[in-house]
């Protein structure tokens, strides 16, 4: 059995996830700051009238930050607490991988990265770091209640 798997690139890290879990991909959004949203919150996008977190994951990661004014793309992911915006530096193919070569992450794997793979793939000239989209968007229902509670305070002023 094989899965299709969305690829994308996050400082220099080869990512993916079932595209089955992924909604969209989107270059350039606006994002709006939160105020008192943990810090792995970039901000937040209006996707046609919906109001989504977006998270980057360099942060979420413990990688090294963006550099000022680099393009970044936003990979919409489904998740239980809704669609979730996962800021990435590039998007790659659609690769369909078989089961037989699923691995669990390897103990050399950051341990803060490790902690969100469900596994990962020993391709011919790298390795794909499949993210469990669950455990990386934990930090949702923070993130919303943040808006929520900026939301109250402008009503409020």
């Amino acid at each position: 059995m094989s899965t299709l798997y969305a690829t994308f690139l996050v400082a220099g890290h080869y990512l993916g996830i079932d595209v089955l879990e992924m909604q969209e991909v989107l270059r350039g959004q606006r994002l709006t700051p939160v105020p008192l949203a943990p810090d792995v919150v970039e901000g937040l996008i209006n996707l046609r009238g919906q109001i989504v977190p977006a998270i980057d994951l360099r942060r979420v990661l413990k990688l090294a930050p963006a550099n000022p004014g680099q393009d970044r793309f936003s990979v919409v992911a489904r998740s239980h607490h809704g669609p979730v915006s996962l800021q990435v530096d590039e998007i790659g193919d659609v690769v369909e991988l078989d089961a037989a070569g699923f691995e669990p992450p390897p103990d050399n794997v950051d341990p803060a990265i490790g902690a969100l793979l469900r596994g990962v793939y020993k391709l011919k000239d790298r390795l794909l770091l499949v993210l469990d989209t669950a455990r990386a968007t934990e930090i949702v229902p923070a993130a919303k209640a943040a808006a929520n509670r900026s939301q109250n305070d402008a009503k409020t002023e």
